[in-house]
C-alpha cells in the first residue's frame, strides 16, 4: 500500500468547482480556485502554534489536490518546473492543520505543524529572516532578525536539489 504522503492523485481529475459569479466565488461554499496564468496560486504558510509566517510557495492544481488528499503541504517549483512534498529532502515535513482560501480564491493559507528545526532551505526556521527597515529614504539595508540557522542545509540537502 501506498504511504499517505506518497499518494500521488491524478491530475487530469479536478475535484475544483467551475467557477461562477463573483457573488458565489466570495460568498458560496464552492471550491473554485483562481489559478494564474502560470496554471498556479500562491500559498503562505504559517506556523499552526505561534502563527509565525515559514514560508511562501506556490501550488497548482495538483499540489492542492494532493495537500488536500495527504493532509501534507505539497508546493510546485517555478524554477524546476515540477511537483515537490515538503521535507521529501529534508525530512521538514509540513503536516497541515487547516486550510483557507482568500475571498476572491486566488490565495491559499495553510496553518501547519512544521516537522524539524526549520522551514527554509537556507538553514532557517523561516524564509522571512530579514527585515526591511521602514521610514528611511535612499539605500535600504536589510535587518536580519531570527536569522540564526538551525540546521546546516548542506548536510540536509546533500546530494539532492534545494526547493
Amino acid at each position: 500500500m501506498t504511504p499517505r504522503s506518497e499518494l500521488i492523485v491524478p491530475d487530469n481529475i479536478s475535484p475544483f468547482a467551475v467557477r461562477g459569479s463573483t457573488d458565489e466565488v466570495e460568498e458560496g461554499a464552492a471550491f473554485s480556485p483562481k489559478f494564474d496564468a502560470d496554471g498556479l496560486v500562491t500559498c503562505v504558510a504559517t506556523d499552526a502554534r505561534s502563527g509565525d509566517v515559514l514560508m511562501v510557495a506556490h501550488m497548482n492544481a495538483q499540489a492542492l489536490q494532493q495537500t488536500i488528499a495527504t493532509g501534507e503541504a505539497w508546493y510546485f517549483s517555478r524554477s524546476r518546473r515540477a511537483l515537490w512534498r515538503k521535507g521529501e529532502s529534508s525530512g521538514h515535513v509540513q503536516r497541515v492543520v487547516e486550510m483557507r482560501i482568500d475571498c476572491d480564491q486566488d490565495a491559499v493559507w495553510i496553518r501547519v505543524e512544521q516537522e524539524g528545526p526549520g522551514a527554509c532551505h537556507t538553514g532557517r526556521r523561516s524564509c522571512f529572516y530579514r527585515a526591511v527597515p521602514l521610514g528611511k529614504s535612499g539605500a535600504v539595508t536589510l535587518e536580519f532578525r531570527d536569522g540564526e540557522r538551525t540546521f546546516d542545509p548542506d548536510a540536509v540537502y546533500r546530494g539532492t536539489r534545494r526547493p
